[in-house]
C-alpha cells in the first residue's frame, strides 16, 4: 500500500492522494479552486467526529437522518499561526432522537475515538456544542390558527 502524498499541479494548486489512491484538490491561495490546507484540518476534524457519531448512533438504533458540523477556527497572530480556538457545532437531525444518546455519542467521539480531535486538542482549545433537529416538528409556517 502506498503512503499518502501531495503533488504539485501548478501555481499554488496541489492534489492530495490518500493511501488508497483517492484524491482531493488543495489550494495554497484564497482564489484557488481547492480547499486551503488549514481549512482541510478543520474539515478533517469535523468529518472524523461525524463518522464516529454516525457509527455510535446507528449502533444505538437511533433514527439519524442527517448530521452536519459547523466549524470555526481562530488562528494565532504569529507564524506559524496555529489554530488557538476551534468551535464545533453539531446539527443532528432525526425524528425521536434521544438527547442523552446524541450527547454521549459526541462526547465519546471527541474524548475517545476521533484521532483528529486528539491531535488538534493538544494545540487548540476545542469547544463542542450541538443541537437536535426534528424534521417532523411543526415549523412556524405550519403552526397556523383556524380562521
Amino acid at each position: 500500500m502506498a503512503n499518502p502524498k501531495v503533488k504539485w499541479i501548478d501555481g499554488m494548486n496541489f492534489v492530495g492522494v490518500d493511501a488508497d489512491g483517492r484524491g482531493t484538490l488543495i489550494s495554497g491561495s484564497s482564489d484557488g479552486p481547492g480547499v486551503s490546507p488549514m481549512q482541510m484540518l478543520l474539515l478533517g476534524l469535523g468529518s472524523c467526529s461525524s463518522v464516529d457519531v454516525v457509527i455510535i448512533l446507528k449502533k444505538q438504533r437511533q433514527p439519524l437522518e442527517d448530521i452536519e458540523v459547523e466549524l470555526r477556527g481562530v488562528r494565532g497572530d504569529e507564524p506559524p499561526r496555529p489554530y488557538q480556538d476551534i468551535d464545533m457545532h453539531f446539527i443532528v437531525t432525526g425524528h425521536g432522537l434521544d438527547t442523552n444518546k446524541v450527547e454521549r455519542a459526541i462526547k465519546l467521539s471527541t474524548e475517545k475515538y476521533c484521532g483528529a480531535h486528539g491531535t488538534l486538542s493538544g494545540v487548540a482549545n476545542i469547544k463542542t456544542t450541538y443541537e437536535i433537529r426534528d424534521p417532523k416538528a411543526p415549523t412556524e409556517a405550519e403552526e397556523t390558527t383556524e380562521s
